[in-house]
């Protein structure tokens, strides 16, 4: 029988027949599946949507779904691996509780991927279950907290860049598989397409990857050719899937042609290289390069949405998701006057993220740092604008947001 209900009634072990709502309430592809995942559960909850439509045939009614059961009509023989694997869920922490974990998996993740990239370039042997091991400790790490990870390998020095941009690539195609509702194998596969999406820049000369000024029309044709060594190696090793090596081919395509190297448009660039574009993108333009310095986050954000046929722009919406459209050590001034860095996302809410703020904008001078929760001030207190850390001449601001120093942010060589 088909009931409409609210969606604070939803359980585990109900089957969700149809969301009242459209795509960018809630982002989930496939429109009915038999809710047994607690993440999918919270992704729900924390979505703009009100109601849904469950079926009491085909999985738990409201009063009788309890976290962790299943109606004896729901499909049992499909739901005992996906019940085992999240009991192995890492429980949520604070992106302060997280932090120092990730920077320790940031710092054994460059060198997992410089010994892996150097095997692959020397044509050795790459091997899978090491891969897979990297993958799954970045995927845990997201579980803890969605962005801990993300934005510490943000903090990348310019010359550790190609690996450490592989690293957080991996965690941005994690973050996003899981906002458009993949499978967990799929999840998986996105952070490996991720982590190698690449590699084939081990084919490009160092001097024009580290080149500090614009590269010439030459060297430009060189670096595109990037893509396709890529690929190349990939399927010389024989161990990756076809969508691994897609996005390790397709993932300078564009949405509208204009891409390389095949200038594939629309859907005719698959999903997952559709991923890869606003991933890759995304940490390019944040971070350090020889030739420039990163955007903020959000103005990254901003300017992105602003490139007309460059994305998908449900995929780019669901990234948005991701990372809130003020993400973590993004410098925001508040209507009270007060300027502040964006410490942790809300659940439910873009808008309203907590705030640690230090500095009065109407005085010019530091204030006591406290932290806001926007959440818990609605009609009190909001962001009014972003800001630039150049215009303030502030020193020390990644420090404010992950509480660590700038010698162990930059190098990812925690003591």
């Amino acid at each position: 029988m088909l009931k409409r209900i609210a969606v604070t009634e939803l359980c585990l072990g109900m089957y969700i027949h149809k969301f009242c709502g459209s795509w960018v309430d809630h982002s989930f592809w496939k429109p009915s599946f038999l809710l047994k995942s607690e993440s999918e559960l919270q992704r729900i909850l924390a979505s703009n949507l009100s109601e849904l439509w469950i079926d009491t045939d085909k999985g738990g009614d409201t009063g009788a779904a309890q976290t962790g059961e299943v109606s004896e009509e729901s499909d049992t023989a499909t739901q005992a691996p996906e019940q085992v694997e999240e009991g192995l869920t890492p429980p949520r922490v604070s992106l302060k509780e997280e932090i120092s974990q990730a920077l320790k998996l940031c710092s054994r993740s460059k060198a997992a991927v410089v010994e892996m990239f150097s095997d692959l370039r020397m044509g050795r042997a790459v091997e899978l279950e090491g891969i897979g091991g990297l993958v799954e400790d970045i995927s845990n790490s997201l579980l803890r907290n969605s962005h801990a990870l993300i934005s510490v390998a943000r903090l990348k020095q310019s010359d550790e860049y190609t690996y450490m941009h592989s690293v957080a690539v991996c965690g941005l195609m994690i973050a996003l598989a899981r906002q458009l509702g993949f499978s967990a194998e799929q999840v998986k596969e996105a952070g490996m397409a991720g982590l190698l999406h690449d590699v084939g820049k081990l084919a490009i000369p160092i001097a024009i990857l580290n080149k500090p000024g614009k590269l010439s029309d030459t060297e430009f044709d060189t670096m595109r050719g990037h893509p396709e060594a890529g690929a190349e190696m990939l399927l010389g090793s024989r161990h990756f899937s076809a969508r691994v090596l897609d996005v390790c081919l397709h993932h300078h395509e564009k949405y509208d042609g204009s891409g390389y190297p095949h200038r594939l448009a629309g859907e005719q660039i698959s999903l997952f290289a559709r991923m890869g574009a606003v991933c890759d993108v995304y940490d390019a333009i944040t971070s350090d390069r020889p030739y420039k310095k990163g955007w903020c986050p959000a103005d990254s954000i901003r300017k992105m949405a602003e490139w007309d046929g460059h994305f998908d722009k449900k995929i780019f919406q669901a990234f948005v998701k991701c990372i809130g459209i003020y993400p973590v050590g993004t410098l925001v001034r508040l209507e009270s006057g007060r300027i502040g860095v964006v410490i942790e996302q809300h659940d439910k809410s873009l808008l309203t993220p907590k705030v640690k703020v230090f500095f009065s904008a109407r005085s010019r001078v530091p204030i006591e740092q406290t932290i806001v929760d926007l959440a818990k001030r609605a009609g009190e207190d909001r962001i009014i604008s972003r800001e630039r850390v150049e215009d303030w001449g502030f020193k020390g601001i990644d420090e404010l947001w992950s509480g660590l120093e700038a010698s162990k942010t930059s190098h990812f060589d925690p003591k």
